[in-house]
C-alpha cells in the first residue's frame, strides 16, 4: 500500500480531482494500474476511510476545468500572491470566451497539458478511523 497526501478539488459530492506537478508521476501510473483506491480524510476532529475508483483524464478540455480547480484550492491554502491569482483568473477568463492560447497564455497551456489529472469517483460507505490518518509513503530511493 502506498499512501500520498496532496491538495484536491471536490465537486461537493461524488468526485474528488487531484493534481500536481508537471510531468509524469508515480501515483498517476500507480493509480492507473490500480484503479481501486481508498481516500483517507485528514481535515476536521473524525478521520474517515472512504473506498474510490480512480480514472486518469487526459482529455484536455474535460481535464482543464478540474485542474483549475485543483490550483485554485492551492493558491487558497497559502502561498499564492495577488500575481498568480490575476494569472490564474486571465486563464479561466481566455478558455471560457474560446479565445486561443496565445501569447502568455499558450505558455500557461504547455504547463496545464503536463499536469495530471486523475478523478477520485467515492464508491462507497465511509467508514470511520479511531486514530489519525496513515502516515504518506516515503519516496523509494
Amino acid at each position: 500500500m502506498r499512501v500520498v497526501e496532496t491538495t484536491f478539488a471536490w465537486d461537493g459530492h461524488s468526485r474528488i480531482y487531484l493534481s500536481g506537478y508537471p510531468g509524469a508521476r508515480d501515483w498517476v501510473a500507480n493509480m492507473r494500474a490500480h484503479p481501486t483506491v481508498t481516500v483517507h480524510t485528514v481535515e476536521g476532529l473524525r478521520w474517515y476511510d472512504v473506498p474510490a475508483e480512480a480514472r486518469v483524464i487526459t482529455n484536455r478540455e474535460e481535464r482543464l476545468p478540474h485542474v483549475l480547480a485543483f490550483i485554485e484550492r492551492w493558491a487558497s491554502r497559502g502561498g499564492a500572491g495577488l500575481p498568480f491569482r490575476w494569472t490564474l483568473k486571465g486563464i479561466r477568463l481566455n478558455h471560457r470566451l474560446g479565445l486561443p492560447w496565445w501569447g502568455p497564455f499558450y505558455l500557461a497551456r504547455r504547463i496545464l497539458d503536463r499536469m495530471p489529472c486523475v478523478e477520485l469517483t467515492l464508491s462507497g460507505t465511509p467508514v470511520a478511523r479511531p486514530a489519525g490518518p496513515p502516515t504518506p509513503t516515503s519516496r523509494p530511493r
